[in-house]
């Protein structure tokens, strides 16, 4: 049977950083002077790789997350994107997204971004109180972090901005106050995210008093009930349209490739998944019920829910969902977690898959 391959999205990984944050556990280096081109000469090789795979399929959405990928020269993510549009077939209206952190990029160097290509900004703000940023390990001030937001705003970007709470000492009051100055920002898109203390991590190392789980219950609804922005994912936020559309293809199910180490995928080759890891780390076949139940896990993390295509359908549990309408609702199309069900969602999805 002759299969017609799908859009990809596209997720590069750039794992390098200036310094690493203390509660940071993802795949990154702090490196004061990275072989970038050795570096984008194998992002490059693994594209062409990919190319080669699933053909010249159509890209919806690139994503560069990190690590820090500002800290990227412009040369490389110049080589990088030439090397996209060679391989693939970039939609015109492609969202492009760059992560950054304050302190590695001004408006020089995002002009540059901008012109190849980037269209989306997601800026690691993650407080908005200087002693916090510095107790975060992170290398920029809030003057810093309000600057670039500004700038990119100015350029009439898409911008986004990230926030970390959960913090020792923080409480309901703290997180009253902090969405009433993130509001002030007039942002279209927040993402608020919960403190998780990670073993072999600066703070995982030290015998912080972390919020009890009641309290961070309380912040995580005072989120919702005072940041000006709707909830459409467990920690995003955003006005109508301006939703992160590729982690929404991801959230939904979407096929998408992981470029570089660290990075994940699920490419859909000739009508099979597969699970593949960045640097040819891990490429292997995944059958329908594995991806079923992860689209499951993943989609109903939105308050829109998880499509009910029949591969979803046949792993629910559905004399458990019946029962918890507390906790999950459906309509004709979808599966949702309600408001409490949101609090409980790594409970849920083991009960309501078979």
């Amino acid at each position: 049977m002759f299969f017609m391959n799908c859009p990809h999205n596209i997720y590069i990984h750039v794992p390098f950083c200036k310094s690493k944050c203390k509660y940071c556990a993802f795949f990154s280096h702090a490196c004061a002077n990275p072989d970038w081109q050795q570096y984008a000469d194998d992002i490059c090789y693994e594209l062409k790789f990919w190319s080669n795979n699933v053909g010249h399929v159509s890209v919806p959405t690139i994503f560069f997350g990190g690590g820090t990928p500002s800290y990227m020269p412009i040369e490389v993510f110049e080589q990088i994107m030439n090397c996209i549009r060679n391989n693939f077939c970039v939609d015109n209206n492609c969202e492009i997204t760059l992560e950054s952190n304050p302190g590695t990029l001004d408006k020089d160097k995002l002009q540059h971004f901008v012109l190849n290509g980037v269209n989306r900004l997601s800026v690691g703000i993650q407080s908005l109180d200087d002693n916090e940023l510095n107790f975060l390990g992170r290398i920029h001030d809030v003057k810093t972090g309000l600057k670039l937001l500004e700038t990119a705003q100015d350029m009439n970007l898409r911008v986004s901005a990230d926030f970390i709470y959960g913090l020792p000492g923080h409480d309901e009051k703290h997180i009253v106050n902090l969405c009433k100055k993130i509001n002030a920002l007039n942002l279209e898109h927040v993402s608020m995210y919960e403190l998780t203390i990670e073993k072999n991590t600066p703070f995982g190392k030290m015998n912080l008093q972390m919020p009890d789980n009641d309290t961070m219950a309380k912040m995580y609804i005072a989120i919702s009930e005072n940041l000006s922005l709707p909830r459409y994912e467990v920690s995003n936020y955003a006005v109508s349209g301006q939703e992160c559309k590729h982690n929404q293809n991801i959230w939904w199910g979407g096929a998408y490739i992981g470029i570089g180490r660290g990075a994940a995928g699920r490419p859909l080759i000739d009508g099979q998944w597969f699970d593949e890891m960045g640097d040819n780390e891990r490429f292997e076949k995944i059958d329908e019920d594995t991806r079923a139940i992860e689209k499951i896990i993943t989609g109903l993390r939105t308050v829109r829910g998880v499509f009910l295509s029949e591969d979803v359908r046949k792993n629910l549990n559905m004399d458990w969902i019946n029962s918890h309408n507390d906790l999950v609702e459906m309509n004709e199309k979808y599966l949702y977690a309600t408001a409490k069900g949101l609090l409980l969602l790594d409970e849920i999805t083991l009960d309501l898959t078979k």
